[in-house]
């Protein structure tokens, strides 16, 4: 086959003519005048034309130029040449014939020149001359317009022929121009070109099928030339072939009859040869087996429409006539023509409209796949129906594995898979795995029919094996895929921005990135594909060069990740870096060089999965997420399963992280396979299902509907019954259930999601109720904590019960039934009975709410006033004190007054009696204080000077210690009265006279308990006092009246102390008052009083000295606590009298004492005197002896 286009040698047409020359005309090249138009010639130069066919055939179709004169040339070339210049015939053919002659020699050929083209087996070569344009321009080159085609002859067929053209040369053509266009798919797939591509492949494997289809021979029955006249005379006269139509004579001619009989067996020999035709089904391809049987079944077709014609009948008829049975009456047998057309019709049930050109014309990978589930759907299907050996099916299988290799090849080499990008290589290998899978599970379906097809034949074991003819190619594009993916990791780590890219030249000075796009061009040489022997081997080189060449580029790669990894400080960081780097480990190298870190880490990862077990071991219900569960609303059974799914997601994460330490593939490590089947186990303890089931059985199981009544009244609570909505809690939480199982893609039945879907219906008004009784709970719980306020909400607490006695009539089917009814009901029609039920619910939580917010509101001002009453009892004892805490408690019932609460002036009753008491015991209190205060010690006046007794600050700031005393005033204290004792005309009394002290110690004693006793009382209808009439009397006003509340003599005993206490001050007055004696007695009359006895005047001295204490000292003045006595005037008097008086009394004392003891002494001397007299001798024994004493 030549070019498509075939430029002649230019040299013999330039010197002929000059295409490239401009005419004189104007006209360019094109045939385009100067102005754009057309040409209007109508002559085309035929001279042209010779010289162009002259330069062209004979080196195309090996014809000299003397043979082309002499026979193409011919007396109607110029005519034919002309009309087809300027006519719209598009051809012509120059046709080479081989000459027939029976002469020895070598062989002659002719060649014509024609617009029609013929076919006979003299034909050598066919040239077809086809215009590019309507008309040919004799100025314009001819090879620029005509295309030109070789078509070869001189074959059986010339199928062989055609199917190179259109393989070699005209698909790949086209194949190139759409590629080069470089459109996607989707245009593509708008412009027709799929549908074009697969014209193609179909039309090629058309003229593949007809090279390949077996020849069955042509059977012509051979006829007597007397039958075939008696056959046309009966047509003639319209009439039936019989044997009245052949001459009587020669019915009975011997002759006549061995003829016809010796046809017979011809024809038995004849339709022999072909109901015994048959093939070897692995010699060819699944084609010619198919097309065999098909072809074989319209030839037996063929002679079965011979057998019934006119001629056969007749000389049958002939044979039997002349009692030749033997030659007719196993005719039909001898040739065994029904049984083999009975066996090719079964046979073909498999061969018709099996979609084997499926295969065969697939131009992608998605049709080989449809194909091959459409081929195996097809042998499956018709297998059973059709008794088509087993024995040949097995290598039609093979046949059809050959087909499909050759198929996946051409399809796979279209792509040029080591120079297409890795996202594409990896879609087509991947889609090429996928294909196999197809393949094998198909072949599994297919041994299975056949061996089921086999035992149901009841034919002879055989063994269903299968050698597939692709199964080099299977495993070669695994291990193409395996490696490809390979060699991308390692590019992609020793990019520039990623991985280990750009320090290669710092480790070991090679740039890696380069070193392995160098190794991946060696690979890029070859065809991958090529699975033959020396494919193989060129294969297996080229890798051994591409792993040399990776080999350094995985040793720096080993240093640096072992770098990274040495350089980790804790194990997060290494599985950062096994993670980043983990695509390596499939390379044994680097993962030998990391086993040490490896086992490190899997140990971390087994201790998170003990920590995982731990944590599922504790159970759900013990958990934190249970409690975090319960406050974002999640219901128990859709909590525990989300639980489970988070760790069984955070098992996950481990075994990921198992998977970046060793790599793809860990699960077949010893390590790795004991923590898969650990994680197997664990992810079924983890299976979320039968805690589904078990959910699901309760439901089932327990009556969930909604019915009954709105309350219920139950026992408990501290009164012994309780109020509750009869609204069960699993319902409300079966709607949240069933919504977060939803959520969680779990098939919930229809009827529980209508009894969730009842729930949710009814769920905003149950839960409005339960919100709303148990607010109403509360509300109770803190009128009853707080006792006192229990008169002031009455009114609003009867509001809710009566509301409550409302519902205990209403039940819950209403709003289970008329719920849906009232979205599709416009709002100024709406059912007054559902506006009573809905209104309901949304009174009584209105009138609960009231109470609640009445409710607060008032503890918050009954503990304001309760703490206000508490400061009663500590706040300083002052007017203003006492006067600002009333004044807000007053305040405080004003507000509430004016908030409206009930039974305001009971309560305001009993808030003023305890207000009474607590005033009453200040005043006790104070007065105790008082007593304490007027009967101090008189020394105790230094020390309050330096420590006050009571401080009502400290105890105001709640010191404890303190807390028992209960003084409220600051500081207590009473001037001390101070009275002088004067001496005025040697007259000595006392300034002022102690009447005025009592005087004042009353008044005193008065103003403190004016501080309690002129309070205003609390009154609760301020705001209606200015509509009554008259004025309250002052006592009812103040506390005065709780003076007449002293039961117990408290109030008398100030007054006693009082009272005693001017006794004292007049007794002590009185001894000062004595010394005005000192004025008022003689000295004589003293003296005469005591006499001579000694003993009487030492007395009187003694008493002297001992009276002097009075006034002989440094003080000036005496204190009795709160009255003070200051005798310094008269001190200094009395004392220089008392030293007269007592100087007068000494001497003459001592006169007296003088002469006592001179007598005293006169009688001593005298004893003495007496007592020397006596003779010493006169005491001393005689006998001579001394005595002892």
């Amino acid at each position: 086959m030549s070019s498509l286009t075939a430029h002649p040698p230019t040299p013999i047409l330039e010197n002929g003519h000059g295409y490239g020359e401009i005419n004189g005309s104007g006209l360019n090249g094109n045939g385009i005048n100067g102005n754009g138009t057309a040409s209007t010639s109508t002559a085309f130069d035929t001279e042209l034309f010779t010289h162009y066919l002259l330069s062209l055939l004979p080196p195309v179709i090996g014809a000299t130029q003397a043979e082309l004169e002499e026979t193409l040339f011919d007396a109607e070339y110029e005519e034919r040449v002309t009309r087809f210049a300027n006519e719209g015939g598009n051809v012509l053919y120059v046709q080479k014939v081989k000459d027939e002659d029976e002469d020895e020699g070598p062989p002659k050929y002719s060649y014509y020149l024609t617009p029609h083209l013929t076919y006979s087996s003299s034909h050598v070569n066919t040239v077809a001359l086809i215009k590019r344009a309507p008309v040919l321009d004799s100025i314009a080159p001819l090879a620029s317009q005509l295309h030109i085609l070789n078509l070869f002859g001189g074959d059986e067929t010339p199928y062989e022929s055609l199917h190179a053209v259109v393989s070699q040369a005209v698909k790949p053509w086209f194949d190139a121009f759409v590629g080069a266009r470089g459109s996607g798919k989707d245009g593509d797939g708008k412009l027709g070109i799929p549908m074009t591509k697969r014209k193609f492949a179909e039309l090629e494997l058309s003229l593949l099928h007809l090279q390949q289809n077996v020849e069955i021979p042509d059977t012509e029955l051979i006829i007597h030339p007397q039958i075939k006249k008696a056959i046309e005379y009966a047509r003639s006269t319209n009439s039936r072939p019989s044997l009245s139509s052949l001459p009587p004579q020669i019915l009975n001619d011997s002759t006549f009859l061995n003829t016809l009989q010796s046809h017979v067996n011809m024809w038995i020999k004849s339709i022999q040869g072909v109901t015994k035709l048959s093939r070897d089904v692995s010699s060819g391809t699944a084609s010619q087996e198919i097309n065999f049987w098909l072809s074989l079944e319209r030839a037996l077709e063929g002679i079965e429409n011979q057998l019934r014609s006119d001629a056969v009948l007749l000389v049958l008829e002939c044979l039997r006539n002349a009692k030749r049975f033997h030659a007719t009456v196993s005719f039909i047998a001898d040739t065994g023509l029904k049984e083999a057309t009975d066996v090719v019709h079964k046979y073909n049930q498999l061969m018709k409209d099996f979609p084997l050109n499926d295969l065969l014309s697939a131009t992608d990978l998605d049709k080989v796949q449809e194909s091959i589930t459409a081929i195996f759907g097809h042998i499956n299907k018709k297998l059973k129906l059709s008794p088509y050996p087993i024995r040949r099916a097995l290598p039609l299988v093979e046949a059809i594995s050959k087909d499909f290799n050759d198929q996946l090849l051409r399809v796979l080499t279209s792509h040029r898979l080591t120079y297409t990008p890795y996202d594409t290589f990896e879609r087509l290998l991947n889609q090429t795995q996928e294909i196999f899978k197809v393949w094998d599970e198909q072949i599994k379906d297919f041994t299975n029919v056949a061996r089921e097809v086999t035992r149901r034949r009841s034919e002879r074991f055989i063994q269903i094996k299968i050698t597939p003819a692709h199964a080099k190619l299977m495993e070669r594009t695994r291990y193409l895929k395996d490696w490809r993916k390979q060699h991308e990791q390692l590019a992609l780590m020793t990019a520039p921005t990623r991985g280990l890219g750009g320090v290669g030249k710092d480790v070991g000075g090679m740039d890696m990135e380069e070193e392995v796009k160098e190794a991946y061009e060696v690979i890029k040489s070859i065809d991958v594909l090529d699975v033959s022997i020396e494919g193989t081997e060129i294969w297996v080189t080229a890798e051994n060069a591409y792993n040399e060449r990776v080999a350094r580029v995985e040793n720096q790669i080993i240093a640096r990740l072992r770098d990274r990894l040495g350089t980790a400080r804790n194990a997060n960081e290494m599985f950062r870096v096994f993670s980043k780097f983990n695509s390596l480990f499939v390379r044994p190298k680097i993962r030998g060089a990391i086993q040490e870190y490896q086992t490190q880490l899997i140990e971390s990862v087994k201790d998170d999965i003990k920590r995982l077990h731990d944590k599922f071991k504790t159970q759900y219900r013990f958990s934190e997420a249970y409690h975090m569960s319960q406050m974002r609303d999640l219901p128990p059974i859709a909590g525990a399963i989300i639980w489970a799914r988070q760790i069984e997601r955070q098992l996950s994460t481990y075994m990921k992280r198992v998977e970046d330490v060793l790599g793809k593939g860990w699960e077949l490590y010893a390590e790795g396979q004991r923590l898969q089947s650990e994680s197997v186990s664990f992810r079924k303890k983890l299976d979320t299902k039968p805690v589904f089931d078990a959910w699901l059985h309760e439901i089932n199981r327990r009556d969930m509907g909604i019915n009954g009544r709105l309350f219920e009244i139950i026992r408990g609570g501290k009164a012994g019954y309780q109020l509750v909505v009869n609204f069960d809690p699993q319902t409300i939480t079966l709607f949240k259930e069933v919504r977060n199982l939803l959520w969680l893609n779990f098939s919930v039945p229809h009827a529980v999601s209508n009894m969730a879907k009842d729930a949710k219906r009814v769920y905003p008004h149950a839960v409005s109720l339960m919100e709303t009784v148990r607010t109403y709970g509360q509300a109770l719980d803190l009128i009853d904590i707080n006792g006192g306020i229990e008169m002031l909400v009455a009114e609003h607490r009867n509001n809710v019960q009566k509301m409550i006695t409302r519902g205990m009539s209403m039940k819950w089917d209403f709003f289970v039934n008329a719920y849906d009814t009232h979205r599709y009901v416009p709002s100024g029609r709406s059912d007054g009975r559902e506006n009573k039920h809905v209104a309901y619910v949304r009174e009584l939580a209105s009138s609960v709410s009231v109470l609640q917010d009445k409710t607060n509101s008032l503890i918050d001002s009954y503990k304001e006033i309760s703490r206000l009453v508490e400061e009663l009892q500590t706040c300083p004892f002052s007017s203003d004190a006492f006067q600002d805490l009333i004044g807000k408690i007053q305040a405080a019932v004003d507000r509430l007054n004016l908030e409206g609460y009930a039974n305001l002036d009971h309560w305001v009753a009993e808030l003023d009696q305890r207000i009474e008491g607590i005033l009453l015991s200040r005043l006790k209190e104070i007065i105790q204080l008082w007593c304490q205060e007027f009967d101090r010690p008189p020394d105790a006046d230094s020390r309050r000077d330096q420590l006050p007794l009571r401080d009502l600050t400290i105890r105001r700031k709640g010191d404890k210690r303190l807390k028992e005393d209960k003084s409220p005033e600051g500081q207590l204290t009473l001037k001390p009265i101070i009275h002088e004792i004067r001496i005025q005309n040697q007259v000595i009394f006392l300034d002022p006279p102690i009447e005025d002290a009592r005087e004042s110690w009353v008044r005193q004693l008065h103003d403190w308990l004016s501080t309690v006793c002129r309070q205003r009382r609390i009154q609760s209808s301020r705001y209606e006092i200015g509509l009554q009439m008259g004025d309250p009397g002052a006592s009812d006003a103040t506390y005065t009246y709780l003076l007449t509340k002293f039961h117990d003599g408290s109030l008398e005993r100030p007054f006693a102390l009082i009272e005693s206490k001017v006794q004292q001050v007049k007794e002590y007055v009185a001894k000062w008052l004595q010394f005005q004696s000192l004025w008022d007695l003689e000295a004589e009359y003293v003296f005469n009083r005591l006499g001579d006895s000694l003993a009487n005047w030492q007395q009187l001295l003694t008493e002297i000295k001992k009276t002097r204490s009075t006034f002989d000292n440094s003080d000036t003045q005496r204190s009795f606590g709160v009255v003070v006595i200051d005798y310094e005037q008269v001190q200094t008097r009395v004392n220089a009298k008392y030293d007269s008086w007592q100087r007068d009394i000494l001497s003459r004392f001592g006169v007296k004492l003088g002469n006592a003891m001179k007598e005293m002494h006169a009688s001593i001397l005298k004893a003495r005197h007496d007592l020397e007299s006596h003779s010493i001798e006169g005491l001393v024994s005689g006998g001579g002896g001394s005595r002892r004493f």
